[in-house]
This record gives structure tokens, C-alpha cells and sequence, in this order.
């Protein structure tokens, strides 16, 4: 018997329990991962708190880790024991051990560390999606990055530096935006005190940015829109401030035509050929360098629930781990 965190209902963080779990033994086509790490995402609180349907109670939370393989199941061919892995997308991963689909999992370089794998997976490929393929970015590129400090931020911001554009970034506090500028960010603006919109027009001398980049929701809605230039994208990937209000689809066209997405990670990588594309690009660019993540805080499994009340105090920075 292993220990895994348990929610029975929805609440706050008190809802997140320490308890006995069994894993199970792999099916066809699974794992059975010997946990090291798990990394903590705010879609975790937003299933806690309801915010998204939840799976059926009781659940354990969580969507990424790393760790080492412990036993395949029937089909599984290029994996094996022993072998370092790191996956994101499964279910439960709040837990000493778990059985996931093989197909999820991806081989971690001996360069990566268990910790910095689990802490990337989610956030990392999602950058990765965002900048290469939502809208593909590069020299010519003017981008506006919300949540600057952020897990997915810092990764982001060294990585469309890396990618020649000018990154623009906002962040909530001094402290924060020192924290971007050297995570890439060639301006951060503390929206705090700042009119982030007005500093847009500012920096772009009244053009409007390429791209913006938007997981705050609520707080930055319409705003961000008027920080793009004519026929620019907006890229609304999370909204940890609060639910988007319906939108009258004819405000893009009164703003300049501006273009509108939603993505999300999983709708990106979609085939197994995706995933590994991703993950290798990823881990291409942190074992190069070009991007260096940063954990910001690590907090014991057993002790999720008080992870889970700085991410939302927003009393964190970078990634936080959850170490097994």
C-alpha cells in the first residue's frame, strides 16, 4: 500500500488528505511509476475548487510527474523498468506511485533531473505550443506575456528571447518584475501601479503587440485586446483571476480584427509523434541552456494542501514541486 493525496469533495485546500491509496498493477499499455516528483499547475485548484468538473469523487489530483519505472504491461515495447520517465496529462498524479498510459510517458535526458522534469511538463510543452505553433514567433516578433513570474512565464520568457522577438511581460509586484527581467523579459510592467495598457503603447510607440499572452482572465479582459496591433492574436490559455465574461464575438472586429484562440495543450499534442516533438524541443532548449527553469518553492507530497494555499495567496514564484 502506498500514500496518495484524496479529495472527496470540493472545498478549499483542508480538502486535500493524506492517505492510503493502492496503485494497482499496469493493464495493457501502462506503467507503473515509482513517483519522485510532482509538479503542482493551477488547473489543480480549479478542479479542487469546482471551477472545472472534477472527476468522481473520491480523486486524487494532479496531471504531471516524474519518476522510475517499476513495471510494464502487456504491449509495452519502448519502455522499461527501470527507465527515468516524466509525463503529463494523467490522472492522480498527487501519489508515491501510479499507473499511467504508456503513451503519455516520455524518456527524461540524464542531463534533467527528476524534479526539474516533473516541474516542466505541463508548463514547458505549453510554452513550447504557445510560442511555436499558436503563433509562431521569431525576430519580427512583438509579444505581450501575462503573469510574467509565473510558472509558465519564466519558461516563456527565456524562450521567445531565445527566439530573437521583444518580450513584453506583466507582473504583480517589484519583486516579480525584477524576477522576469531576468528571465528573458525585455519590459515588465507592474500592473499593480501600472496601466499595462498605456505602457504597451508606450513601449510599441502606439503599434500594439503581435500577440498577447493571456492566463490571468477576468482582470486583464478586454484590456488585453487593446494592446494588440490590427489583425493581432489573442491567446487566452487560463484565467487563474476568475471566469472570462461572455464576449460579443463583433468587439475583435471593432478593435481591429484582431484574432482570438483558446487553446490548450492537449489539443496540440494529440499523436504520440506530438508529444515526443514537443517534449524533445523542451528539453532541447533547457539541457542547452537557452531556458533555465526555476523551482521556486518545494513542498512535501503529504503537504499539498499548504502548496496549494501559496499558488493561490500568490505567494509563489516559478514552479512549485511536490517532492515524494
Amino acid at each position: 500500500m502506498t500514500k496518495a493525496i484524496v479529495v472527496h469533495e470540493t472545498g478549499g485546500p483542508e480538502v486535500l488528505r493524506w492517505e492510503d491509496r493502492d496503485p494497482g498493477r499496469p493493464g495493457p499499455g501502462q506503467i507503473l511509476v515509482r513517483q519522485t516528483a510532482v509538479g503542482l499547475n493551477f488547473i489543480d485548484v480549479y478542479f479542487r475548487t469546482g471551477v472545472y468538473a472534477a472527476p468522481k469523487f473520491p480523486y486524487v489530483p494532479g496531471g504531471e510527474g516524474a519518476g522510475v519505472v517499476e513495471a510494464v504491461g502487456e504491449g509495452v515495447s519502448d519502455i522499461a523498468a527501470g527507465d527515468r520517465v516524466a509525463y503529463c496529462g494523467a490522472s492522480g498524479t498527487y501519489a508515491e506511485a501510479i499507473v499511467i498510459d504508456a503513451a503519455i510517458a516520455v524518456p527524461v535526458p540524464d542531463a534533467i533531473d527528476d524534479a526539474t522534469a516533473a516541474s516542466i511538463m505541463l508548463k514547458g510543452m505549453t510554452a513550447e505550443y504557445l510560442l511555436r505553433r499558436t503563433f509562431p514567433v521569431g525576430p519580427e516578433t512583438v509579444l505581450l506575456f501575462h503573469a510574467a513570474a509565473g510558472g509558465v512565464g519564466l519558461l516563456a520568457g527565456q524562450w521567445a528571447k531565445h527566439l530573437g522577438a521583444t518580450v513584453i511581460g506583466t507582473a504583480g509586484s517589484p519583486e516579480k518584475c525584477e524576477l522576469a527581467r531576468r528571465h528573458g523579459y525585455d519590459h515588465v510592467i507592474d500592473y499593480s501601479n501600472e496601466d499595462f495598457v498605456a505602457r504597451v503603447r508606450e513601449i510599441t510607440e502606439g503599434r500594439g503587440c503581435d500577440v498577447v499572452y493571456d492566463s490571468v482572465g477576468k482582470d486583464t479582459f478586454p484590456a488585453s485586446l487593446d494592446c494588440l496591433r490590427r489583425r493581432g492574436l489573442w491567446a487566452s490559455f487560463g484565467q487563474s483571476s476568475g471566469k472570462l465574461p461572455p464576449m460579443d464575438v463583433s468587439i475583435l472586429s471593432q478593435k481591429g480584427s484582431l484574432f482570438a484562440t483558446r487553446p490548450t495543450l492537449f489539443s496540440y499534442n494529440v499523436t504520440r509523434e506530438d508529444l515526443l516533438a514537443s517534449a524533445d524541443a523542451l528539453f532541447d532548449v533547457v539541457s542547452s541552456g537557452a531556458v533555465k527553469p526555476l523551482i521556486g518553492q518545494r513542498f512535501k507530497l503529504s503537504d499539498a494542501a499548504e502548496a496549494h494555499r501559496a499558488l493561490e495567496g500568490r505567494r509563489t514564484i516559478g514552479a512549485t514541486v511536490l517532492e515524494v
